[in-house]
């Protein structure tokens, strides 16, 4: 299977060229060339008249501008329900598997729900093979999918179970535990150095195997409280000499914000712009629990956040001050953290979602329909591909990044001719609306079928893997699970003393 260059022109019924800045317009004929918008054009006559094919809705393709390219879902690992510090050992419940198969799996449920960029903090290495092929494979699957990725390589150097030494972590445990824990999850150092070359060998790795106009290799360091002082300034210095981009976890949770504050007295924001790392290269992923002063730091030195809004729902962490975000002039992109609240990687409900929670309430307006498109179009690609990356709207010279919906399913009810398109989008569009899916012109989804892959034999495929490998193992990974249950219901009381002045304080 491959994705094919779009041939001919797109007619389409309406056009959501820049939703929220430019009224919707009707019977438009989009010209392509090279993968990119040679022109648009109202439609004869004779072609409004139509052809008996569904008629289209055209829009720019969204970004998922934080995710991690996860396979198996919450609620399958037996996570759902738990606090992102309970949750985030559930992870490992399951053994490693194919790094092709578990990347293009997850790249096509992305693409497939209207993502053209995507980014990916690496965080969770299948292993059994070295790390610079396990992300060969990944570029690899990104390219066959069609899908750009931002590839960051997490890095971390302290804290591995929660957010203090892990000495501290394991005599909070209940005793039967502890080995098991330390085994697993105790961090392992590696020197600053050996990371950065780690990074410098995979950006080798990626151009040389012709992905690069695929993958946009990035520094991932996880977080500050999993990051050591050296590290982070290593790699903010690294960041300045090379132009990459970096990518971190900022202020998710409340245990976050109470760790940040016992340990950065001077403020954890200011902290990251002392050490040179806090500017137009750096995305932050959550800032749920910054503050309004942290926030008019990050939109001065131009960096970007990435508000994960279901995955902070569903994890219990909170609501991101979106509307504060926006006061301050933050860049502002939309994140789905393999976390949608279906989980699904709907693009599209998680947009409406966000802008349900943001647009204001009663007559105020906190969140406008422009901004709620850079939010998921627009800011996006940045934080994915580096540097100036635009994307985001439908113009002349723009690459052919598009989404088109079947118009007739979305407006099944029509009584109105008058009916703005963004109204019915913003109500009610969902994956299952989509026709069709361009990334550079290239049709990467038709029908509602990925075209690179064949994503349900692959889908099949690791599904059968899996639980032939915990099948194999059935009571080592019994016994795992259990030791992760009982991990999270230890933490609980751990997290509830920290923010007293334990742990954290």
């Amino acid at each position: 299977m491959s994705a094919r260059m779009h041939e001919g022109p797109l007619d389409c019924a309406w056009l959501l060229a820049d939703p929220g800045a430019q009224p919707a317009q009707s019977d438009v004929r989009i010209g392509l060339e090279d993968g990119c918008i040679r022109s648009i054009a109202p439609l004869a006559e004779e072609a409004v008249a139509g052809t008996g094919t569904p008629r289209l809705l055209a829009l720019p393709a969204l970004t998922n501008a934080h995710d991690h390219a996860r396979t198996f879902r919450s609620a399958t690992l037996g996570a759902f329900g738990q606090p992102l510090e309970g949750w985030l050992p559930f992870l490992g419940v399951v053994p490693g598997m194919d790094p092709y198969l578990c990347a293009a799996t997850s790249f096509a449920r992305s693409v497939r729900h209207g993502v053209a960029n995507l980014m990916v903090h690496y965080t969770r290495v299948q292993g059994g093979m070295a790390y610079v092929d396990e992300a060969r494979a990944v570029a690899r699957a990104a390219c066959d999918v069609g899908v750009r990725i931002g590839f960051a390589i997490a890095m971390r150097d302290r804290h591995g179970i929660a957010y203090c030494d892990d000495a501290s972590v394991l005599a909070a445990l209940r005793p039967g535990i502890r080995h098991a824990v330390a085994e697993r999850l105790a961090v392992k150092p590696v020197a600053p150095a050996q990371q950065l070359a780690l990074v410098d060998e995979v950006a080798r790795m990626v151009e040389e195997d012709g992905h690069g106009g695929h993958a946009t290799v990035q520094y991932g360091p996880t977080a500050v409280q999993w990051c050591s002082t050296p590290l982070l300034e290593a790699i903010a210095q690294a960041s300045a000499d090379t132009g990459r981009p970096v990518h971190m976890h900022l202020l998710e949770t409340r245990y976050q914000r109470d760790w940040a504050d016992a340990n950065h007295p001077g403020g954890i924001v200011r902290f990251l712009d002392d050490i040179g790392l806090l500017g137009p290269r750096l995305t932050l992923a959550h800032c749920a629990w910054a503050r309004p002063e942290e926030l008019a730091l990050i939109a001065e030195r131009g960096a970007t956040i990435a508000v994960n809004t279901s995955s902070n729902l569903g994890l219990k962490s909170g609501i991101a001050p979106v509307p504060e975000m926006l006061r301050h002039g933050c860049r502002v992109a939309m994140g789905l953290d393999g976390m949608a609240f279906d989980e699904d990687d709907d693009a599209l409900r998680e947009m409406r979602l966000a802008y349900s929670l943001h647009r204001g309430w009663g007559y105020d307006t906190t969140m406008t329909r422009d901004q709620l498109w850079a939010f998921a179009a627009r800011n996006g690609p940045r934080s994915v591909r580096g540097g100036l990356a635009g994307g985001g709207s439908i113009v002349p010279g723009a690459a052919a990044d598009l989404v088109l919906l079947d118009w007739d399913a979305l407006d099944d009810d029509a009584l109105f001719a008058e009916t703005d398109p963004l109204d019915l989008l913003l109500a009610r569009a969902n994956g299952r609306h989509i026709a069709k899916v361009l990334v550079g012109g290239r049709v990467v989804v038709d029908a509602g079928r990925v075209q690179g892959v064949d994503e349900p034999a692959l889908r099949t495929e690791l599904l059968a893997r899996m639980r032939g490998a915990l099948a194999a193992d059935a009571a080592g990974a019994l016994s795992w699970r259990g030791t992760v249950k009982a991990l999270a219901e230890d933490l609980g009381p751990f997290y509830r003393r920290g923010r007293m002045g334990g742990c954290c304080g």
